[in-house]
């Protein structure tokens, strides 16, 4: 991994034609092109194409500094300037192989389930007189995880809440053009059952809120609301949603103590569970790790991963590195504007677009 951001970071260099302005670029120069002709025998050597995803890889699945982190990215959004390289040295069918190779067999590209859990068809969203969303046109496929990126006010919670009709609650919030569907139905509509929509489309915030019952008491809240008086039926389906939200083994001794004294990142698989103890077909996380410490982040994303088995996840996140290992797709968010939406490891190394690029550059945002 070292390597991959020491040549990302040549290669950004390479790109930026720095190299011919200085001695100390020529020095680097050399050393790109040392290690160039290294990579590229072992390239040819295993068919893998390591110089390709090594941003992406970095960004994935190494904790660096900001810095390090943006030289792994800008190595993966020049890959676009370096495209001939992958021409010559990767025949198409290579390529196939090697997008096989990255991805564990699967190619990326290839969703698992291709039936659309939620259409957003050129939405418009206001509070009061001020457009917060334009025009924005989306397809969302079921049993994925896609994650929404872009810098604050850009509009990614405000159209997560319009998944389940949270910002009803918000005083002269409304859709003024546009639909949105969930499993095929105008949620809109005036004839739909909002509580039976939020049973369908759970929601996990961005603070844990666990209520002031015991453990047990938590998950069995919704079913409870529901109208489940079967005891036995509560105990099964709260003993699912624990091991579902990988908390059962953490708790399982102390199921009617208070909530209030797990930890944070305990409190928060808690209310994911809570959530999935209805079995709703959506879950939406906003900056679900936002408050957590790096363990228990790392536990909700473990976590995340085995609920889309099962789930349509969206998640809102600030971290780039988070979107890059736990979504299948991303979408970009600028100004109330959908600017990109692709899958996610197209986005971190060709972007189609100059300020996806700028954004996880960590040039604005």
């Amino acid at each position: 991994r070292a390597f991959a951001f020491e040549l990302g970071a040549l290669m950004s260099a390479v790109r930026a034609g720095r190299m011919l302005q200085a001695a100390r670029d020529r020095i680097v120069a050399e050393r790109f092109m040392a290690h160039w002709e290294s990579t590229r025998r072992t390239y040819q050597e295993t068919s893998h194409p390591s110089w390709i995803f090594s941003g992406y890889e970095g960004l994935c699945y190494t904790n660096v500094t900001q810095e390090g982190w943006s030289i792994g990215v800008r190595a993966g959004c020049i890959l676009k300037s370096f495209c001939f390289m992958n021409a010559t040295l990767n025949p198409p069918s290579a390529r196939a192989r090697s997008v096989s190779s990255f991805t564990d067999g699967k190619k990326p590209s290839e969703p698992h389930g291709t039936t659309a859990m939620i259409e957003v068809s050129q939405m418009d969203f206001c509070y009061g007189s001020k457009k917060a969303l334009h025009g924005i046109e989306l397809s969302i496929p079921e049993k994925r995880v896609t994650a929404f990126i872009g810098p604050s006010g850009c509009g990614k919670s405000t159209l997560l809440r319009c998944f389940n009709r949270m910002n009803d609650l918000v005083d002269g919030a409304r859709i003024t053009a546009g639909s949105v569907r969930v499993g095929g139905e105008d949620i809109n509509r005036a004839t739909v059952d909002v509580i039976g929509l939020r049973r369908r489309v759970g929601m996990v915030f961005q603070k844990s809120n666990p209520f002031p019952r015991s453990i047990f008491g938590n998950v069995a809240y919704g079913l409870e609301v529901q109208g489940v008086t079967n005891r036995s039926a509560i105990e099964e389906a709260v003993e699912r949603s624990l091991r579902g939200a990988a908390l059962w083994d953490e708790v399982k001794d102390r199921l009617h103590g208070s909530a209030m004294g797990l930890s944070g990142g305990q409190q928060q698989r808690l209310c994911i569970a809570r959530a999935i103890a209805v079995n709703p077909s959506v879950i939406l996380m906003d900056e679900p790790c936002s408050a957590l410490d790096p363990i228990a982040t790392g536990r909700v994303e473990e976590l995340i991963q085995e609920l889309k088995r099962d789930f349509t996840i969206v998640i809102v996140t600030h971290s780039m590195q988070q979107a890059g290992r736990v979504s299948d797709l991303t979408a970009f968010f600028y100004l109330g504007r959908l600017v990109e939406f692709d899958r996610t490891e197209k986005i971190f190394t060709t972007p189609a677009h100059r300020e996806t690029e700028e954004y996880i550059t960590g040039r604005f945002g």
